[in-house]
């Protein structure tokens, strides 16, 4: 046993100041020897133009330039809707901003995660659930489906407030992703870190009979796969089970 902390991985997190949902799901997957370190930047609410403008300045850059002040293997921006915003390849070049200040060190994001995540348990076809307003939502639509998804349907709980993302009952997450997932997809994926989702998975999969894939257990997934870590995290979705697609 080692001494210190993160002595198998340490992940770096760029994260909205307000919300406080995904650092508790990603140590609840953390396996022994995981640690997590974050940086924030201000998000004033999850709308189109709250969005834009969290994007827009270079909050990320200094984040990204704090985080890389620490012995990381991973750094990684946890945000769905803010990396899908402005369609393909839009979540790459947020890689490569964060990847300027800590060069060396694997950069991703939530939908790059999201991505390869579904990729890796063989999706063609994909519900989209989220929490967002209607706009936003469209946007995860396009996004997805332009990087060669067939999207079933998109769905929105059109919530727009940090805090009531950050308050939406678990059950509530469950129920509305079980009841929106069409039949003929192969997989569903929970869109936006600021819900509570990764303790819902393995009920979802059992009782839609498919992979379901969500923001913070892609992202924790793709970091520690990034990071050379691939244990097969029990408890959490089928996805734990594969290694990032080539």
């Amino acid at each position: 046993m080692k001494d210190y902390y993160g002595w198998r991985a340490r992940i770096g997190l760029i994260y909205p100041a307000a919300c406080c949902v995904m650092e508790p799901e990603l140590y609840a997957m953390a396996p022994e020897g995981v640690s997590i370190h974050t940086a924030r930047l201000t998000l004033a609410e999850a709308t189109m133009s709250g969005l834009s403008n969290m994007m827009a300045d270079d909050g990320l850059e200094r984040a990204a330039g704090l985080l890389a002040q620490a012995p990381l293997h991973a750094i990684t921006f946890g945000g769905t809707s803010a990396s899908f915003l402005e369609g393909i390849g839009y979540d790459r070049s947020v890689c490569e901003r964060i990847a300027t200040l800590a060069p060396g060190v694997p950069s991703s994001t939530t939908s790059t995660a999201a991505l390869r995540a579904l990729r890796a348990v063989g999706a063609k076809s994909v519900s989209f659930v989220g929490p967002y307003l209607k706009d936003i939502t469209e946007r995860g639509r396009i996004f997805f489906d332009a990087n060669g998804f067939d999207v079933t349907g998109a769905h929105a709980m059109e919530i727009s407030s940090n805090s009531g993302l950050e308050e939406l009952p678990l059950e509530r997450v469950y129920a509305f992703a079980r009841e929106r997932a069409e039949p003929r997809a192969d997989a569903v994926f929970i869109s936006c870190t600021g819900i509570r989702t990764v303790g819902a998975i393995t009920s979802l999969e059992q009782d839609l009979g498919v992979p379901v894939v969500s923001a913070n257990q892609a992202t924790f997934w793709d970091a520690l796969r990034l990071s050379g870590v691939r244990d097969r995290v029990q408890g959490f979705g089928s996805l734990f089970e594969h290694d990032l697609p080539d």
